[in-house]
C-alpha cells in the first residue's frame, strides 16, 4: 500500500487498541501504543530510502528483507523497546503486542497487491503478489478518513475501528471473487492459458491482464467482468548471444529479471552500438509499457549505460540514459 494508507491504518490500529483494558485504562500506555503503532504502521517502507541509491538496489530491494519474517519480528521489538526506554511507566507487553500488529499488518496487506513481497525471507526470495488491491485504493484510504472522522466526534474508537476492520474483510473477499471471474472469463477467451497474472487499478472494476501461454504473451484489460486482448506477442526464447550474454550482469537488468516475471525483449544492432531492451507485460499505459531495463553496449560489447524503472516516453528514456537527440 502507498504511504498514506499506512499511516492512516497506524492511527486505526492505535483506536482499536482501546479495546485492550491494559491500554483502556492507561493513559501512558494508549500514548505509547499509538506511536508505536504509527511507527509500526510504517517501519517496513523504510527501504523506500534505497531509490535516492537508484532504482536498481530499489527494485532487488524494496519490500525485501524489511517485510521478511524476520523482520516482522525485530521491528516490534527495536520500536517497542525503543519506547519503553523512553516511557518505562507504559505497560512492555502490550506495547510490544499492539506494534507487532502493526508491523504485521503492514506486510500482509502489501501482498495484496501486483508489487507484492518477499514476505516468506528466508525460508524463500519468492515475490509473493496476489494482485487484488491496487497500491493506492480509494475504498480502503476512505473508509479508514470516515473512521478516522468518526472518532472525532465521539464515536467509541475501538467499536468504530472493529467495524470497519469487518467491513474490510468483507471487502477483500469480494476483490478475490471477482479476480476468479475474470481469470475464468479470460480462460474462455485463451483457453490455453498456463499463467494469468492480475493487477487491480484505482477504478474497482477495472483490471490490468497479463496471460502465458506456451507460444504467445497476451495483454489484456478486464472492465465489468469484460475482457478485452490488447496486444499479443510470439513468446520468443531468448537467444545465444554474446551481447546478451554480457548485458544480463548489467546491474540494471539483473534487478529487472529477479523482479518482473512476464517480458518480452528486443536487442537492436548498428555498427557502432547494442542494445539490449527488456519490456514487462503488467503495466500498460495508453499502449505504451513504461516499466523497462535497457542496456547499451558498444561495439567492443562494453557497457556504456543501461537504466531499468518507468519511463512513459521515448524522449524521457533517452535523457536517462544520457543519449542526445538524433
Amino acid at each position: 500500500m502507498d504511504t498514506g494508507t499506512h499511516f492512516v491504518m497506524g492511527i486505526a490500529l492505535g483506536g482499536l487498541a482501546t479495546l485492550d483494558p491494559a491500554v483502556a485504562e492507561g493513559s501512558v500506555t494508549a500514548t505509547a501504543v499509538m506511536v508505536g503503532t504509527i511507527l509500526g504502521s510504517q517501519a517496513p517502507d523504510i527501504d523506500t530510502f534505497l531509490k535516492l541509491r537508484n532504482n536498481a538496489v530499489y527494485i532487488r530491494n524494496h519490500r525485501g528483507l524489511t517485510h521478511s519474517l524476520p523482520a516482522v519480528l525485530l521491528w516490534p521489538l527495536l520500536i517497542s523497546g525503543t519506547i519503553y526506554a523512553l516511557v518505562p511507566e507504559s505497560n512492555l507487553f502490550h506495547l510490544w503486542i499492539w506494534t507487532f500488529l502493526a508491523v504485521f499488518l503492514h506486510v500482509f496487506v502489501d501482498i495484496f497487491n501486483a508489487y507484492g513481497t518477499q514476505a516468506l525471507r528466508p525460508i524463500s526470495s519468492k515475490w509473493v503478489a496476489l494482485g487484488i488491491i491496487n497500491t493506492f485504493d480509494p475504498f480502503i484510504f476512505g473508509i479508514h478518513i470516515a473512521g478516522l472522522i468518526l472518532w472525532g466526534l465521539g464515536s467509541p474508537p475501538g467499536y468504530t475501528f472493529l467495524s470497519m476492520y469487518g467491513i474490510l474483510v468483507i471487502y477483500y473477499l469480494a476483490r478475490f471473487r471477482e479476480q476468479r471471474i475474470i481469470k475464468k472469463a479470460v480462460k474462455m477467451q485463451i483457453p490455453e492459458a498456463r499463467k494469468i497474472i492480475m493487477s487491480s487499478t484505482m477504478r474497482y472494476h477495472r483490471w490490468k491482464v497479463a496471460v502465458i501461454t506456451e507460444k504467445h504473451f497476451y495483454v489484456a484489460r478486464a472492465n465489468n467482468g469484460a475482457v478485452t486482448i490488447l496486444d499479443q506477442f510470439e513468446r520468443v526464447p531468448l537467444p545465444v548471444s554474446e551481447v546478451l550474454d554480457v548485458a544480463k550482469y548489467d546491474k540494471n537488468l539483473a534487478a529487472f529479471l529477479s523482479f518482473s516475471p512476464v517480458y518480452r525483449w528486443e536487442i537492436e544492432s548498428n555498427d557502432t552500438t547494442h542494445e539490449v531492451r527488456f519490456i514487462d507485460l503488467r503495466y500498460r499505459s495508453n499502449g505504451f509499457y513504461p516499466f523497462v531495463a535497457v542496456v547499451h553496449l558498444d561495439r567492443d560489447l562494453n557497457i556504456t549505460n543501461s537504466y531499468t524503472g518507468w519511463i512513459f516516453s521515448e524522449a524521457k528514456l533517452r535523457k536517462k540514459l544520457n543519449i542526445l537527440p538524433g
